[in-house]
Parts: C-alpha cells; structure tokens; sequence
C-alpha cells in the first residue's frame, strides 16, 4: 500500500476547558506564517472548534472520529492531507482517555504523537504529578511533551516546569487572546470581532515554546480505493447556511456532492425564499438567537411549506427541525413562530438536555451521529423512530417523519451510510 510521511502532532490535555483549541489555532498560525501548509482535524462530533481552526489555518477543518466514520474514512483523510500538508494537526475532545473510542485510542491508532496542554491555573508542584500521570498512564502513547497553560508569572512558571517530564514550556495567562464562550461551547467564529487579534497573539506566544518545532514525520498509510455511485446525480439540493444553521460537516456536503448532488445555498434569515431545489438540507445552528428575524420571514416559511407539501424530502437537524416547528421559545421567554411543518414548541431550557453519540435505525438504513442541545421540544407527535445512545446511560432521540421529511435533534454524519443518505435526498 501507499503511503505519505508528514510531520504530525496531536494535541490533548487532561480535561475540556484547558486550552486545546486556543493551543491548536496558535499552532496552525505559527507554522502558516513560517510559510508552511497547515491541515487541521478536530476529533469527534463539533461544529465550532473546527470553524476556529479554520480562520487559523486557512483551510478546511474535518472531523476525526473511529466510531462515528470508522477507521477507513478516518485513514483516508489523513493520507489526503499528509499528500498536500507541510503539516498536519488533530485537536481532542475532553481530556486525552475521555470516551469510547478517546482521544487516546485514535492518536495510537495512527502513530501520532500527543502534545499535553494543562491549565496550572490554582496549581504548582502538582503539575508535574499530572503530567507524569498522563505521559505514563499508557507506554503506547506516544507523548511529544507537556505545556503548561495560563501561567501567572515567572517564579509560577519555575514551579510548574520543576521535575515535569518533557516540558515543552509555559504559556502566560492571556484574557486578551481567550477565545470566548457560550452555552453550546465556544463562540461562532464570525462573532468574534477581533478573532484574528487574538490568534495571533496566541501565535506568537507559541513561538517562544519547544511546541512551535516541527513535530516529527508519521507515515500514513493510503486506504482501499472507494467509489460512490452516483445516486444523487442531478438532484439539486438547498442547504441553509448562515448566523442562524452553520453546524455543517465539511464531510457531510463532499458526500452529497460524491453522490452526484448539485448544492445551492441559501440563508433562512437573509433570503426571501430558498432555491429552485429537489431537496433540502436544514442543518443546526442558533435559530433561537435569531428569532425575531427568522418569524418575520414570511415568505421563506411559506417556500418551506409548499415545498413539504409538494412530497419533496427534507432533512432537518436540531436547530433545522426547530426552524420547523409551530413556534421556538427562547431564554428570555420571548416566542417565535416557526413554520409549523411539525406541530410542537421547542423551548431553550438552562441546562444541558442530552449529549451524546447514537445511531438510528431507520427504513433507509443505519445512520450514525450525535446531539447536543439545551432546548426540549413540547406536544409533539409520537415519534416514528428513536436513536440508540452509544452510552447506556444515554438519552435515546426521537425521529420525526411526515411524507419525505425527517427531522430530528441528531446531528447526521452523513459518511457513516451514503447509501441511506442518498435514499432520504431523492425525489
């Protein structure tokens, strides 16, 4: 089999909330101004991490993940990028043993080193007892080094760096360069005003760590030539794209297109009406930020409902489907009258609904994916089918199906089933 060498990094830390994405956009903008081609990955289901990366790097930003595209899907898009990068960079998810499969198991399975990132924030000499735990917790990891982050001077610097294995260096506490958050993670890139500020200020805080040197090459292997037929061939399809529903897989819209669909784009909030489209593709976002504007778009919700009642398909996730029902409630409490293609009321609650990876068996076939929303819905119809948690302690998810739409809280991976996906976008 083929295979390409490219210096590769992982970057981990022992929990979420450490600075992994600040670290991993840093990086990518350091190594981009040393002239170097950058391809970042994010591990596991997230929508606004990769957008992130995306400003740093200047490219597109994939997810990686053995379980929800499997371990070819994941093999292939490493070896495209190892074929055009100078570099290629994987951000986690949680802390580096964190889930089934973790961050751990997919850094070993392709031979990639790991970059510890730990915010010693309230701690000293301790620092180093953690980062020995994590870079002897498995001897098959390979571990590039620890970075200790958010440090408050220099005599904290010396005693966070005493007697810790690796040490790649220390970067200092930055309110001005941390990324800002919400309650669904990080703030939208887009909404960031000074976004490219804060990067590169990250970026040159990098610069003076062992971290900005070139990690060293992985050999990634090329996978068994695969070919979609082209089911889709012809069939136009309008995806939503804009402030409102922006949580869209880059790998989601290469397997319509693999599939032969052509994609229009078009903004709910922004356009009078969607395209001329066979099918259409509403994907999740922060529709309950947007609702004033969205209710008084009466021409799009009107396109929607004749589209639906015409029997054409659509596919709606999470904020889609909420855009789709009677009517969305937000925080405040203010309500917001949707298209009402499902009866029932969406209302955003303070804490956490569900999270978690699941599959669906529907009658296309098995889909895989996952959810994550504060919202809960209300008077809704039985659903026609339910998702199955990855986790036994998970919360299954309703799927909702009238004539050709499917709309549901989950978050389609669309690679885990081409086949099913082609099925639910044909007219």
């Amino acid at each position: 089999m083929s295979t390409r060498g490219c210096p590769a990094l992982f970057i981990s830390a022992p929990a979420s909330g450490q600075g992994k994405t600040t670290v991993t956009a840093a990086l990518a903008r350091w190594h981009r101004k040393q002239g170097r081609r950058v391809r970042v990955f994010k591990t596991g289901p997230d929508f606004l991490d990769p957008k992130i990366l995306e400003v740093a790097s200047g490219a597109p930003v994939y997810q990686l993940d053995l379980w929800l595209g499997g371990l070819a899907h994941c093999q292939a898009l490493l070896y495209a990028a190892a074929e055009e990068a100078d570099l290629i960079l994987v951000e986690g998810v949680m802390g580096l043993f964190d889930g089934e499969p973790s961050s751990a198991d997919l850094a070993m399975r392709f031979g990639l080193p790991v970059a510890l990132v730990v915010d010693t924030s309230g701690m000293g000499q301790t620092f180093a007892a953690i980062a020995h735990g994590l870079t002897h917790f498995n001897p098959e990891i390979r571990v590039h080094g620890v970075l200790a982050n958010r440090v408050g001077s220099a005599n904290h610097r010396q005693l966070v760096a005493h007697r810790t294995p690796q040490f790649l260096g220390a970067l200092p506490r930055t309110p001005e360069a941390e990324l800002p958050r919400r309650h669904l993670g990080l703030v939208a890139a887009t909404e960031i005003a000074d976004i490219e500020q804060r990067i590169t200020r990250m970026a040159e805080l990098i610069g003076d760590t062992a971290l900005a040197e070139l990690p060293p090459s992985v050999n990634f292997t090329a996978p068994p030539r695969a070919i979609l037929p082209t089911r889709l061939q012809g069939v136009r399809i309008g995806v939503a794209r804009d402030e409102a529903f922006s949580f869209i897989y880059h790998a989601n819209l290469d397997i319509l297109s693999d599939l032969g669909a052509h994609l229009e784009f078009f903004s709910p909030l922004h356009d009078a009406r969607p395209p001329d489209v066979d099918a259409l593709y509403l994907p999740g976002g922060y529709p309950e930020l947007h609702l004033a504007k969205l209710a008084a778009n009466a021409t799009m919700k009107d396109a929607l409902r004749l589209h639906h009642t015409s029997g054409k398909p659509i596919v709606a996730e999470c904020g889609g489907m909420m855009y789709l029902l009677s009517e969305t409630i937000n925080s405040d409490g203010v309500v917001g009258a949707m298209t009402g293609l499902l009866p029932g009321t969406a209302r955003m609650a303070t804490r956490l609904s569900n999270l978690g990876l699941h599959h669906a068996s529907l009658p296309e076939g098995e889909l895989r994916g996952h959810t994550f929303h504060y919202s809960q819905v209300e008077a809704m119809p039985t659903p026609a089918h339910w998702s199955v948690p990855q986790r036994s302690t998970g919360k299954a998810e309703g799927v909702w199906r009238d004539r050709r739409l499917c709309a549901s809280y989950m978050h389609w991976y669309f690679p885990s089933n081409p086949t099913a996906i082609a099925q639910l976008f044909t007219p």
